[in-house]
């Protein structure tokens, strides 16, 4: 029985950290836990997708994209890989190990959040790559940030944080626009405000570890581990239980100046007079007179 129930954790023995500063064993267990709750969610949005409805599974194949590339990046994470040795930014002698692999999380599983979300509201395309390029700029910045040693670091953690209010206000203005037209408002609200509050705390724990480096490498881990999850997995279950109420109809990828509407559907800001169609109809031809005589038939000559 001792044997069953003995368990060891070697990730940091065969691969060792890197730096002064690093993440420890207890560290690399909270992660191997984050990487078996990202494949859990994973198996059960594959899972679902079987049983889903005939032309409603884009959010399954979505959250799919993100919850795989999580659990890759956190089962590189926890394998204590992916991660390079910086000089600390505090005045403290030695090396802070950072992860890179954390950024290609963001990076990658990020985009199909943003693009789950664009399609409930029913923005057009232009304004979901608009978010998509926004969260890139964001990470991005960050990334770099992390990676400087010197306080230069903060002008990269001011442009991250330009594009994230930028992005939470496309998301919370223009999404909730026209979310209003599809009727799905309240739904769109809850998913836009709680993705607005989660990152907002990112920008805390990165400023307390990659930015300031205040708290131990493991413990930032924790704060970013916790955040992972109630960002990926949490918007991943809460779409598809709020979409069994959904017009997928509704939900169409048609695209208009007035954003992805049904073929031959309804305009209301035209009607309200909040946009004007941009072609002016073309002129009706000139009726012909029924009354006017046929002109005569010209005579040969022979």
């Amino acid at each position: 029985m001792s044997i069953l129930l003995q368990r060891s954790n070697d990730a940091l023995k065969i691969n060792p950290p890197v730096g002064d500063h690093h993440f420890t064993v207890s560290g690399s267990d909270w992660l191997w836990a984050v990487t078996a709750l990202y494949l859990f969610f994973l198996l059960l949005v594959v899972g679902h997708s079987y049983i889903a409805r005939s032309g409603e599974k884009i959010f399954h194949y979505l959250f799919t994209i993100s919850l795989f590339v999580g659990g890759v990046a956190y089962f590189t994470i926890a394998s204590d890989l992916g991660n390079t040795p910086i000089e600390t930014s505090t005045g403290d002698s030695g090396t802070r190990q950072i992860f890179y692999a954390k950024y290609i999380n963001w990076f990658v599983g990020w985009t199909p959040i943003l693009i789950a979300v664009g399609l409930v509201s029913g923005v057009s395309w232009a304004t979901i790559i608009y978010n998509i390029g926004l969260s890139w700029i964001w990470i991005a910045s960050w990334l770099s940030g992390a990676l400087v040693a010197t306080h230069y670091k903060w002008g990269f953690y001011a442009f991250g944080l330009l594009a994230y209010f930028l992005l939470v206000g496309s998301l919370l203005h223009t999404g909730s626009i026209t979310a209003r037209r599809l009727e799905i408002k309240s739904s769109y609200f809850l998913l836009s405000s709680w993705l607005s509050f989660i990152w907002l705390l990112y920008a805390i724990a990165w400023g307390l570890d990659d930015g300031g480096n205040t708290i131990s490498v493991t413990s930032g881990f924790i704060f970013f581990g916790i955040l992972d999850v109630l960002n990926v997995p949490v918007i991943a279950f809460a779409v598809l239980f709020l979409s069994r109420k959904w017009d997928y109809r509704s939900l169409n990828l048609y695209f208009t100046q007035y954003g992805r509407v049904a073929q031959g559907g309804q305009f209301p800001e035209r009607e309200k007079g909040v946009l004007e169609p941009t072609t002016t109809p073309a002129p009706a031809p000139a009726a012909t007179s029924a009354s006017a005589p046929a002109p005569a038939p010209k005579e040969e000559t022979v």
